[in-house]
């Protein structure tokens, strides 16, 4: 069977997005980036925006996807892609504007720029990829850092009265009166992969119906800064990660 019979015989089971590239990617074996860059593409295709989407990416593993999704992408200084990507779209409405942000990005150096876009109501999506710790620069503690959790710079483990609690940051969005849709996923299972898809889906479409801002955290693995094998790393993150942060759905304003 040809390509086209398969896809109108319905057995297509997946296919590689046209946006993505073939530039061999950088990542950690086990790492969730590149799943979701993967689901970013086939939205991004299936809505046909292709020629209006911009991404905004700033600084750590994040900074990346622009060298495999072939797109408009715009490079920021650390924490500050909330603001980048609220005078793109101010600039272009027309245009589908999210930021690609990691979780030291978004809720340490731009947790400021994070709140305020949100809290305005800009009509875009930050999507926001939560690993509970610096992958990139050495494996820090973050501000999601799990209590007790043993990092470069808490060795004995994060300890409330030395580093405060983590920050939940998606809670947050949640009681800002400007988000429209804010919800926590993952991709470390097909069924939660498609509920991850699905609310990127739905995130964008509020974007460019101008109903809001939208946060899309995607609750993360990072094998290298956990020092566990990407098996290790899934299961620990189901026992440790998604008790302390819930996926589903915060907010949906209809």
């Amino acid at each position: 069977m040809t390509k086209e019979e398969i896809i109108k015989s319905g057995n297509l089971v997946q296919k590689k997005p046209t946006l993505m590239n073939d530039n061999p990617m950088h990542y950690c074996p086990g790492c969730s980036h590149g799943v979701v860059h993967k689901l970013v593409a086939e939205v991004i295709e299936e809505m046909g925006m292709e020629e209006k989407a911009i991404g905004i990416s700033p600084v750590g593993c994040a900074v990346f996807i622009y060298n495999y999704l072939d797109i408009d992408w715009q490079e920021a200084a650390h924490g500050r892609a909330p603001a980048v990507a609220t005078a793109i779209k101010r600039l272009w409405p027309d245009r589908l504007v999210f930021t690609y942000q990691g979780d030291g990005d978004l809720a340490c150096i731009g947790t400021a720029e994070t709140i305020h876009a949100l809290n305005r109501g800009e009509n875009i999506t930050l999507i926001f990829v939560n690993n509970g710790i610096y992958g990139m620069t050495g494996g820090q503690m973050s501000p999601t850092t799990l209590m007790g959790m043993k990092t470069s710079t808490s060795p004995y483990g994060r300890d409330v009265n030395l580093h405060g609690y983590p920050l939940k940051m998606t809670e947050i969005a949640a009681q800002l009166e400007g988000t429209a849709y804010v919800t926590r996923q993952a991709v470390h299972t097909v069924p939660a992969i498609r509920k991850a898809k699905k609310a990127i889906r739905k995130a964008f479409e509020n974007s460019m119906a101008g109903k809001g801002s939208n946060l899309v955290e995607i609750v993360a693995t990072c094998s290298s800064g956990w020092k566990m094998t990407p098996d290790e790393s899934n299961k620990w993150m189901v026992e440790h990660m998604f008790p302390y942060y819930p996926l589903g759905d915060m907010k949906d304003k209809e």
